[in-house]
């Protein structure tokens, strides 16, 4: 199972670790052509394709990602501000649309590689604009240009105490040549990279200045939304408009081809009327081939699925033979349901189609791909679409497909002005992609002295549809490292045999957060507790023994680091109190302690201890979860914080609430009331420890994600010695 795009998550991630100094070449292309336009006006400097610095002292600076609620904007900003000397908030920030400007730089919001995919760059990008200002106000007082220096916002000459500000020097700075090999800060001297920096763009998100993809308006714009068919694959055959036309504001009736479900749309002039009017429209539907899908039968064709033969994903020793020898054989099965993203602003985009071009705006992580699909559906060159980008009231992965976008520039071709498609949230919930449904199967075993021998993964799941047609090359799940989580398992077992087999199914599946790493790591780590409690030993420790030489491995082209992983265990436990019993401060209830851990290929290492309580009637409370977290230089800790909580609340409410069930060829829930996610009075103590690394920095929006799962699993056993090998656990009683 691929993430989306023509590259594998993993082949991606490593190329945008790699691409630090591609961009950058890239980039200093930009910063010749940029500046040689600069030179011949007045209007101040623009060092890059990033930043512009104006005569009135604004510094502009174009973010090339996402705002998706990750605090992207701020890490984002810290970086270029910590080489340009100047406080963060300080910049305007200004979000690049798809505009030749920006042809060269990527524009995608994925994989979590925003800071790391940026970091070089940006920070070369500051410190390219500082020595220019530098320069430029050394000429200004003829002296030697080592004399001067950058101090937030000012060029300061020490011997006499001169200053000017960098609007003061923007344009004689703009004539300047662009510096070769300019060196970066030394970390020891950082200001603000590695602090605790707030939202820079708080403000506005708190006082409901800031426009996301609902509060955009366009003159004439209509709105619009979609009587969508109720099954997978379906298409409407007819429909009775009269009463749906009969709401005051109603305009057009539009059928709609395009996206991940068709449909057909309500033009009005506000939302609520085309809302309130595709509710009337009486469609006949064609059921077309998927009628009959059913979750519960899936889960059927899964389980037998792990009888057939896979496909290869990892191969070393000879695990069925050793497996076995062993003294004591341990097998559990695992079921992971489909799952929804169910972000708080449901999709939404609005297009205006003209003869000869097109403008969008639209809350998306894949501006590029929105651009591209839409020139092509329209007939268009790509640079005559515009894709502007506003925040995303949440994305976890589901704005990484543009179907909403693609059916607002279909109904504006149509109607012949702008319009905004709004999706409901019965519409959300029901129609986009989704989390695929998997089973794994575990088998390893035990010797004489409760030492864990080879170990069988077995997984069955559909590859994501938004990667299209696969290959029948049988290795093509071990060149993409897939399932992650069982391909990059860190531990160190004698043997390992993983088989990955696809499953088709008629849902539309695509990137949830953590993709692949939820499933496979709830499952991984819930067998080495029960291996662990089969062998007699403490989960902690168990884990620890197979982590030893404490050895640095390469798999495939990932390196792990069990060093890493280790003490990151260690440092959980410690904080947590793991030798002592768990605080039992409420009566009629069993207490446990589970512990879980995942490194996110091989690039950041976590692991989770989990405080859980089961009332009388099998129901579960988490009330404490500690998280050691070393990923590398961390930008902004208090960033970082935000987003453990993040994911580990979302990773909760996969665990604890919500799953995604099919009937008669659709989804069974309609809104947060049968889609439950956490709400405030159940989200548990949260605390961290960030553990200082000199390891390059790695991505964090969906590292605490996947070892929640089995970590709460494992506290439930702990409290009531049972096993729950199925997702969601709403009652114990109801997982057994």
């Amino acid at each position: 199972m691929r993430a989306s795009g023509d590259l594998s998550r993993r082949e991606f991630v490593k190329s945008g670790v790699i691409a630090g100094a591609g961009f950058t070449l890239t980039v200093h292309g930009a910063f010749a052509r940029v500046l040689t336009q600069a030179g011949s006006k007045t209007a101040g400097f623009s060092p890059s394709v990033y930043l512009q610095i104006r005569p009135d002292n604004q510094i502009l600076y174009w973010v090339t990602r996402s705002e998706m609620g990750q605090g992207v904007r701020t890490t984002l900003s810290i970086l270029i501000a910590e080489e340009l000397d100047v406080d963060p908030r300080m910049l305007g920030l200004i979000q690049a649309p798809t505009v030749p400007k920006f042809k060269e730089i990527r524009l995608r919001t994925s994989g979590s590689s925003s800071s790391v995919g940026t970091a070089r760059t940006l920070q070369r990008a500051g410190a390219i604009a500082r020595e220019m200002l530098i320069t430029a106000a050394a000429d200004v007082w003829h002296v030697d240009r080592k004399e001067c220096h950058a101090v937030n916002g000012f060029i300061e000459h020490t011997a006499s105490g001169k200053r000017l500000s960098y609007g003061d020097l923007a344009n004689r700075a703009a004539n300047v040549p662009v510096p070769q090999n300019v060196p970066l800060k030394d970390p020891k001297t950082f200001q603000w990279i590695g602090k605790p920096i707030r939202r820079v763009d708080g403000p506005q998100i708190v006082r409901g200045t800031a426009q996301y993809g609902m509060d955009v308006r366009v003159p004439g714009m209509r709105f619009a939304a979609l009587a969508r068919c109720p099954y997978l694959g379906g298409k409407a055959v007819r429909w009775d408009d009269v009463k749906a036309k009969a709401i005051p504001g109603v305009h057009e009736i539009v059928a709609v081809t395009t996206g991940l479900s068709t449909g057909v749309a309500v033009t009005a002039d506000n939302s609520w009327a085309a809302l309130q009017g595709a509710s009337l429209l009486s469609v006949t539907w064609d059921p077309g081939a998927n009628r009959n899908f059913d979750s519960e039968e899936y889960f059927k064709q899964l389980h037998a699925a792990l009888d057939s033969e896979g496909f290869i994903s990892r191969h070393v020793g000879e695990a069925e033979q050793i497996l076995g020898t062993a003294r004591i054989k341990v097998e559990a099965t695992y079921e992971y349901p489909f799952q929804a993203h169910a972000p708080v602003e449901p999709m939404n985009c609005t297009a205006d189609v003209r003869k000869d071009r097109c403008e969008i705006w639209a809350p998306t992580q894949c501006p590029e791909v929105a651009q591209q699909e839409t020139a092509t559906l329209l007939g268009l060159p790509v640079d005559a679409v515009k894709v502007n980008i506003t925040l995303l009231g949440g994305g976890f992965g589901r704005r990484l497909i543009a179907d909403y976008v693609f059916e607002a520039v279909e109904i504006s071709r149509a109607i012949g002005r702008p319009v905004q498609v709004v999706w409901s949230r019965r519409d959300d919930m029901r129609h986009g992609s989704f989390q695929p449904a998997e089973v794994i199967r575990l088998q390893s075993g035990l010797d004489a002295d409760g030492k864990a021998s080879a170990l069988i993964h077995k997984q069955a799941a559909a590859d994501l549809s938004t990667l299209g047609p696969q290959d029948n090359d049988p290795m093509r799940y071990a060149k993409n490292g897939d399932p992650w989580g069982g391909f990059d398992n860190p531990y160190n077992f004698p043997a390992f045999k993983v088989d990955f087999v696809p499953v088709p199914s008629p849902v539309p599946t695509g990137p949830w957060r953590a993709v692949e790493y939820p499933s496979t790591v709830f499952a991984r780590e819930s067998f080495m507790d029960e291996l662990a409690h089969a062998a007699g030993k403490d989960p902690l420790a168990f884990r620890l023994e197979l982590l030893q030489p404490r050895d640095k491995v390469t798999i495939g082209d990932i390196e792990i680091d069990r060093g890493r992983m280790a003490r990151s265990l260690e440092v959980a436990a410690e904080k947590v109190g793991w030798s002592t019993p768990v605080s039992r401060n409420a009566k009629g209830r069993l207490w446990g302690r589970g512990i879980a851990c995942n490194t996110y290929f091989g690039e950041s290492y976590i692991t989770q201890v989990v405080e859980v309580s089961v009332d009388d009637k099998g129901g579960v409370s988490v009330h404490r979860v500690v998280c050691a977290i070393d990923c590398g230089l961390v930008f902004n800790p208090l960033g970082l914080e935000g987003q453990a909580e993040s994911a580990i609340t979302w990773g909760l409410s996969a665990t604890l609430k919500g799953q995604i069930t099919f009937r008669d060829g659709g989804v069974v829930q309609n809104n947060y009331l049968d889609f439950p996610v956490m709400r405030m009075n159940d989200v548990p103590k949260m605390e961290f420890q960030i553990i200082s690394s000199n390891a390059p920095p790695s991505g964090f929006g969906e590292h605490c994600v996947p070892p929640i799962m089995p970590a709460v699993a494992n506290a439930v056993f702990a409290a009531t010695g049972k096993r729950l090998r199925r997702l969601p656990i709403m009652i114990v009683s109801g997982n057994l």
